[in-house]
């Protein structure tokens, strides 16, 4: 089965500052990844790039199958989900929820196409699925911050993508929306046939068991990728966050704290 990314030798260079240097990746079937690293690590200019919003200098990459360059990424991002806090800005505070979701078929912000009955049940069917669906048609404006990452999940699903892309979905979540948010990317990620998960954080504590891979990076470097129980070590989150720490596990989580002098 042909990988759902790889990535080898990306380079992305602006002026004379070198923002990613030679990145190797590989996802394949099957596999969920999350990406950690410091605030300018690099872990999102390297989604950018993955999504053809930025150009890189040199190496190659393909997506689902597609190379860079030889393929329409206007077309591939209707096969990718993304949920970003950066989209929250762009969806009219008058927009109801349930137009909001269509709008991810379509791969637009201010949903302008004429949806089908069909995208409405399709809509409603996934707000059910997220626990949403009381609200369909309450205004974006009026949504909690812990609903608004719901429904940009539910917005990423409505193209049945085969990739999702998880910016620090977490990001100004109360605990408890968090621990509820985190537990339903863990249904997510376990049902068949489902995308492949990538997420993107700075905290071990958002890794659930079913993400099944690590890649680490530092100042547009890789640390260490591969297998969860292989790469996530106190040393290379050491290594990563260049600090002495000391990784932990209780009941299938993690934490993180700092080693004894």
């Amino acid at each position: 089965m042909k990988p759902v990314l790889e990535v080898t030798g990306l380079r992305v260079e602006r002026g004379n500052t070198t923002i990613l240097h030679h990145v190797d990746w590989r996802v394949a079937p099957g596999e969920h990844w999350v990406i950690l690293g410091a605030n300018g690590s690099g872990k999102t200019s390297l989604l950018k790039a993955l999504t053809g919003f930025l150009s890189p200098t040199d190496g190659e990459f393909s997506v689902l199958g597609r190379r860079y360059g030889a393929a329409d990424w206007r077309e591939l991002r209707l096969h990718i989900g993304v949920v970003t806090s950066a989209f929250t800005a762009s969806i009219p505070l008058s927009e109801v929820t349930l137009d909001t979701v269509i709008s991810g078929k379509y791969a637009q912000l201010d949903l302008w196409h004429a949806g089908t009955r069909a995208d409405r049940v399709a809509a409603l069917r996934l707000l059910r699925s997220v626990g949403l669906a009381r609200i369909a048609h309450r205004e974006w404006a009026y949504l909690s911050q812990g609903e608004r990452q719901r429904v940009l999940i539910a917005r990423a699903l409505m193209a049945h993508p085969q990739l999702l892309i998880l910016d620090e979905p977490c990001a100004g979540l109360d605990p408890v929306a968090r621990e509820k948010f985190l537990r339903f990317l863990e249904t997510l990620a376990r049902r068949r046939r489902g995308p492949a998960l990538v997420l993107v954080t700075h905290h071990v504590e958002e890794i659930t068991p079913a993400f099944t891979h690590a890649l680490m990076l530092r100042t547009g470097r890789v640390v260490a990728a591969g297998p969860r129980a292989e790469v996530l070590t106190s040393a290379q989150l050491s290594a990563t966050f260049r600090a002495r720490l000391r990784l932990g596990r209780t009941a299938g989580r993690y934490r993180l704290g700092f080693a004894s002098p």
